[in-house]
């Protein structure tokens, strides 16, 4: 399939520098050990973190940011280990999806119902801190009424609440790359 110069975005890989997490996409050299080294990748062989920075460095935004595969990404930080040139490509997962909910190209309901997000049932939360204590991201914490809640921005979907709330209080969707690691497992 050819690109024609109408899909190119000169200025799309500056943008995605000046965002915290992006600053380090100029410094991968396409080696490919996040490629081998990511589990996604294993399971979903459409999500290959390298194409992704090789895309976003054509200047292809509308094409990497109207994709699910922007969504794929598990936060693992298993590519950070590997990578020669500290690129710290889940950062720039993030960066690339904080210009997708900025832009309004995905909606944090959309997130939600996308199952990459986890929210709180108020009324079935039983304020036992779980949640609080599990998350690696210190993303749920306890209002001022004494019940959970969740920054839906700051949620990586992990669902490591989810199955860990003891009054199974705090829902997620099951996502589409969840469903397609299930299947490849």
């Amino acid at each position: 399939m050819a690109i024609t110069s109408k899909e190119i975005n000169a200025s799309f890989s500056a943008e995605v520098t000046e965002i915290p997490g992006g600053e380090n996409l100029n410094a991968c050299f396409s080696c490919g050990a996040c490629s081998g080294a990511c589990p996604v990748s294993q399971a979903i062989p459409e999500f290959d973190p390298r194409k992704i920075i090789h895309t976003v460095r054509m200047g292809l935004k509308e094409q990497i940011l109207n994709s699910d595969l922007l969504w794929y990404c598990s936060q693992c930080q298993g590519c950070v280990f590997v990578c020669p040139q500290d690129v710290r490509f889940a950062d720039i997962m993030g960066a690339l999806q904080k210009i997708a909910l900025r832009e309004g190209i995905i909606s944090l309901d959309d997130l939600r119902e996308k199952g990459k997000i986890a929210w709180v049932e108020r009324d079935q939360c039983v304020s036992c801190l779980t949640c609080v204590r599990v998350c690696p991201f210190e993303v749920p914490v306890i209002d001022e009424k004494g019940v959970a809640t969740i920054d839906p921005e700051k949620c990586r979907g992990c669902g490591i609440c989810v199955s860990e709330c003891p009054a199974q209080a705090i829902k997620q969707n099951e996502s589409a790359d969840a469903k397609l690691i299930a299947v490849a497992g």
